[in-house]
Parts: structure tokens; C-alpha cells; sequence
């Protein structure tokens, strides 16, 4: 893209009271954004109101520093993932956005742009930002597995779920294909949270981080939301790993489910809160799914010989008696005392152990939750 063209790009985007859909009006009528600014007040005003098209003749005063940021983002590259901005009508702008109701104008992208993107091999996961123990490890361990059979797994790069979801398709994908993208909701230029500034620059390694938000844009509430329509829209389906009632994750899957799009969801304790959403989506019609196995039997034309089995659970036999008595439900020690007969030390020190061992997990409020690892 040349800079005269960025400029005219930026300017449609920055210009107060016009939003996507009067945007594309306004290209549909006039074509390229250049020729929008051209136009009489006359002639804009068969298209927009008289405010908006006196805004439209008026040029942002951002303008000059947001073109002189993001042109120079773009020219230096080197040291760093690769760079790009999409305009909505470029050969290479996603086709699976231009199915969504609200197409982004402009998409900045940065990673593995030498990568295509399938949509039809690509699975949004998405889920709690504060999720239990046993839902970080299901979102890594299924992230994993469905990307050793070959799907990208897209999310938003947030705490919690979204994180460990990316962290499980970088370990599962190999880098004849993209691992993982993230949909963030700030300018490329920052990273969101701050703890996943590695996680972001391995992202960029092995697959791609896209944005519709111009560059300095900061971490605004109301732009996460927006973005989770992306997330839908990049993907085949849409994996919900743990979400309570009111997460953000809830919107994704009804954005896909509005797309036509397969919704599954993983059950758990009805205790936690973070399952009560997806226990809503099943519900309402989403496919409750226990492996990865069972994602797999529902997206077409993944290959049988790449699907994961299931592994067989443990012998109730060998299985520890402490584990037993833990079940997978968050417990109270005395509720433990009371099932076990054990002494408080040597519980404590039993539970330890296991702790270390990566098979509880400490929670807060003195509760102890068992981890099924596979």
C-alpha cells in the first residue's frame, strides 16, 4: 500500500461519526476512499447526512501523526515479524471476513504473512480470563491436540484461557502452517496484557496477530467485545473451554452460532462458576464435548489418520485413594477430613505432594481441586 493511499485509508477510518457501515456506503457509491474526499457536499450528502459529510470534507487533526506512526511502522521491519495493512477489497484481506455482518475497513496484520489462511482448518477457542486450574490445562491440552491434526486455533490473546489456548497450538503445529492467530484489541504497537509480551513475540514467530484498530490504540474496554466478531469470523467453529454467565466468551459463540457456525462447548464441576456459561450454551443447543476427539468428528474433511484418541481413563483400582476422594469438585479440607479420616498434618502434607505433582490444584478460599491430566 502506497503512503498517499494509507493516508486516504486512515482518514476514512479517523473521521468522527462515520462507522463501518457508513463507510462502505460511501465506498459503494463512490469507490476508493480517495475519491469519497473529492466528492461536492452535494454529492456526499446523497449518502451520509449533512454533519457527516461536512466531517468526511474536514480533515481529522490526527491525521498527519497517525499516517507519519503507522507508515513508519510499516517501512522498518527489519529485526522484526513481518508487517501489513489490509483494506477492506484487497486480494488479500481474509474472504472469511467479508462473510460477517461488520467487516473491519482496515485489518493490521503481523507474523507469518507468507502463510494462507484456511478458515476452513482454522477453530476459534475462547474462554474465562480467570479460569480453574483444570480449565487452563483443557484449553492448552485440546489446543494442542487439535493443532497436532491440523487446525489453527484462533483467540484473543487475553489472560486465562486465551493464552493457554495459544500456548497449546504453538507446541502442537509444526511451521508448515499457521499455529495460532490472535484477534487483539489494541494497535499492533502494544501488547495486551503485558505478561504476554513472550507469548505475543511467538505468536508472531509461528503464526499471526491481527487488529482492526489503528496503531497506539490503548487497551479500551469497549473494543474487546468488538473484536470477538473477528474471532468467530476467522473460524470454522468456536470451542468454549469455560466461561461464567456473563463473559465476553458467551458473545463469540453467539456471534458464530449467528454465522451458522458449530458451537461446542467443554462441561464442568456445577460448583464453579466458570462453567455456568458453558452449561448455558449446551443448553441452548452447543455440542458438549469431552476430548478433542470429539471436536474433530464434527468439522469436515479432517483427515481420520490425524485425529487424537482419547486416552483410556485410569483403573479406579490403581487410582490414588486421596484423588478418589477428591472427585474433580472444588472441597474444603475438613470436607476432605471427613471423607478421608485423615489427620489434618498428614492430609496437608498428602495434598502437598500432590499439588507438586501437578495432579491439585490450590484454589482460593482454602479449596483443593483434583486435575485430570492426560
Amino acid at each position: 500500500m502506497e503512503r498517499d493511499e494509507l493516508a486516504n485509508w486512515l482518514r476514512l477510518t479517523l473521521t468522527p461519526g462515520i462507522g463501518n457501515l457508513t463507510a462502505r456506503k460511501l465506498l459503494a457509491a463512490f469507490g476508493l476512499p480517495e475519491a469519497i474526499f473529492s466528492q461536492s457536499p452535494s454529492a456526499l450528502q446523497q449518502v451520509v447526512t449533512p454533519a457527516q459529510a461536512d466531517a468526511l470534507l474536514a480533515e481529522p487533526p490526527e491525521l498527519p501523526a497517525q499516517l507519519e506512526t503507522t507508515w513508519h511502522w510499516l517501512q522498518n521491519q527489519e529485526g522484526s515479524a513481518p508487517r501489513q495493512i489490509l483494506a477492506l477489497g484487497d486480494t488479500a484481506y481474509p474472504s472469511a471476513l467479508l462473510q460477517i455482518e461488520d467487516p473491519p475497513l482496515l485489518l493490521y496484520a503481523m507474523g507469518r504473512l507468507d502463510l494462507p489462511l484456511h478458515p476452513s482448518q482454522a477453530l476459534a477457542m475462547v474462554g474465562s480470563r480467570n479460569p480453574t486450574p483444570q480449565g487452563a490445562l483443557n484449553a492448552r491440552q485440546f489446543a494442542q491436540s487439535l493443532s497436532q491434526a491440523g487446525l489453527t486455533i484462533v483467540s484473543g490473546m487475553a489472560l486465562g484461557v486465551d493464552g493457554a489456548a495459544h500456548e497449546g497450538a504453538l507446541a502442537g503445529a509444526d511451521d508448515s502452517r499457521l499455529a495460532t492467530i490472535a484477534v487483539v484489541g489494541t494497535g499492533l504497537d502494544r501488547v495486551y496484557p503485558k505478561r504476554h509480551h513472550q507469548l505475543a513475540h511467538d505468536i508472531a514467530q509461528h503464526g499471526l496477530i491481527v487488529s482492526e484498530y489503528p496503531l497506539g490504540t490503548p487497551p479500551l474496554a469497549a473494543n474487546f467485545p468488538r473484536r470477538n466478531r473477528l474471532i468467530a469470523g476467522l473460524s470454522c467453529s468456536t470451542l468454549v473451554v469455560e466461561a461464567a454467565l456473563q463473559s465476553g466468551s458467551l458473545i463469540t459463540a453467539r456471534l458464530a452460532a449467528e454465522q451458522g457456525k458449530d458451537v461446542f462447548a467443554i462441561p464442568g464441576s456445577i460448583h464453579a462458576t466458570q462453567s455456568h456459561g458453558c452449561h448455558a450454551l449446551i443448553r441452548q443447543g452447543a455440542k458438549l464435548v469431552e476430548s478433542a476427539q470429539d471436536v474433530l468428528e464434527d468439522l469436515p474433511g479432517m483427515p481420520i489418520a490425524d485425529r487424537v484418541p482419547t486416552p483410556p481413563p485410569a483403573s479406579m483400582a490403581t487410582e490414588d485413594s486421596l484423588l478418589q476422594a477428591l472427585g474433580f469438585d472444588p472441597v474444603s479440607l475438613d470436607a476432605l477430613q471427613a471423607r478421608t479420616g485423615l489427620a489434618t498434618a498428614p492430609l496437608q502434607a498428602r495434598l502437598m505432594t500432590l499439588e507438586l505433582d501437578g495432579q491439585v490444584a490450590r484454589l482460593p478460599g482454602g479449596l483443593f481441586q483434583r486435575i485430570a491430566t492426560t
